[in-house]
């Protein structure tokens, strides 16, 4: 029976994440296999299992049989990265690139260098940040936050998720690129409830465990307990396994657990946790960012542009009411959509007839006709 721990498990007690993996199940031993034939390329890989069934266990033994063995293995938790920071934390920042910046950080992927950067629960990475990371992915590079130059970087990206990553891009929460680009070796770790072979051992392992760490030596599982962990659905999997044990050992009396010792949940299972939700100001971000990446002239009169234009024939061309949805003066309007070619300025100088609908909201609304001041 193959085993897989953390390198400190007793460390691991309050942690979410399973701390152990066994193949025994026939599933977990095709799993294996296809582990071992991934491993040791250069491909990215990601794993795709539900929350507590061991996705940073099974990332630790692909670095572990790849030739980065001796590189470093860093493990990022991307669900836990505050949208404002994930980009320092994973690319780095300069000193002064945001307020609170004292001193220049590498991120992630440069600590990662020469190694393998696990980063778990890929799919809560906000749009923004997936179109850097798919850039970095691209050209092996990154800028840090606040930087201009370019940093090489080594390193071979795992990632995990919870989440269908298909629905999430056909839903538009999670990019088509970085999807491709992402799982060119994928690894579907099966629920502990498909995988009933590996439940029994990995029991008698946190028994194990838990016996030496409680000084209980002689505790052992009942066949009727036995029979009742076979039943269970698991829908925390491995974690929820181990937090039955460590359970019943602590209030097993007689040394022999029994089904009333198990403190079994009722939580319904689920496949995968709700897909993020990402708002219009995250996905016109997004834009934005992609067009930062071009380096496009003049961006800004771009931008302007194309905010006027589509402004004004939102409003059927009419320019007070396109002054009245952007919040600024129909001069100003005005101004721009001469400057930007919308409007003739001769055919408009001699009109000298305001239309009356016009006419009348201006007189309604006369802030919208003042002009301005600019210091």
């Amino acid at each position: 029976m193959t085993l897989l721990t953390f390198p400190n498990p007793h460390a691991m007690a309050l942690s979410i994440r399973a701390t152990a993996l066994v193949f025994e199940d026939p599933k977990s031993n095709e799993l294996l296999k296809r582990i071992k034939l991934v491993a040791p390329s250069e491909a990215n890989v990601l794993i795709i299992g539900e929350t507590g069934t061991g996705k940073e266990l099974i990332a630790r033994h692909v670095h572990h049989l790849s030739s980065r063995r001796d590189g470093p293995f860093i493990a990022v938790n991307c669900g836990a990265l505050t949208d404002s920071l994930v980009e320092s934390e994973l690319f780095g920042h300069e000193k002064g690139a945001f307020t609170g910046a004292l001193n220049a950080k590498e991120g992630w992927f440069e600590a990662a260098n020469g190694g393998t950067l696990f980063l778990d629960e890929i799919g809560d990475l906000p749009l923004p940040t997936q179109v850097k990371l798919l850039r970095v992915l691209q050209e092996r590079e990154v800028v840090r936050v606040g930087s201009r130059r370019a940093i090489p970087i080594d390193v071979r990206l795992v990632a995990a998720t919870n989440v269908r990553l298909e629905e999430a891009v056909s839903a538009g929460h999670f990019r088509e690129d970085l999807f491709f680009r992402l799982s060119v070796a994928l690894l579907e770790l099966p629920a502990l409830r498909k995988r009933p072979g590996d439940i029994l051992p990995l029991a008698h392992h946190f028994l194990s465990l838990y016996r030496q760490k409680l000084g209980s030596p002689l505790a052992s599982l009942s066949p009727s307990a036995e029979k009742s962990l076979l039943s269970h659905p698991w829908p925390g999997n491995i974690r929820e396994l181990e937090n039955v044990i460590h359970h019943a050992v602590l209030v097993c009396q007689d040394n022999l657990i029994q089904p009333s010792h198990l403190h079994l949940s009722k939580l319904e299972t689920r496949s995968a946790i709700p897909l993020r939700t990402h708002t219009r100001e995250d996905i016109l971000e997004e834009a934005l960012i992609a067009l930062f990446e071009e380096d496009l002239p003049d961006l800004y009169s771009r931008l302007e542009h194309a905010i006027m234009r589509t402004a004004y024939r939102y409003c059927q061309n009419n320019q007070l009411q396109t002054a009245r949805l952007l919040g600024i003066s129909r001069n100003i309007v005005r101004a721009r959509l001469i400057h930007y070619g919308e409007l003739n300025p001769k055919t408009h100088a001699a009109s000298t007839v305001e239309p009356a609908h016009e006419y009348i909201e201006e007189l309604a609304c006369p802030s919208l006709a003042t002009p301005v001041e600019t210091s």
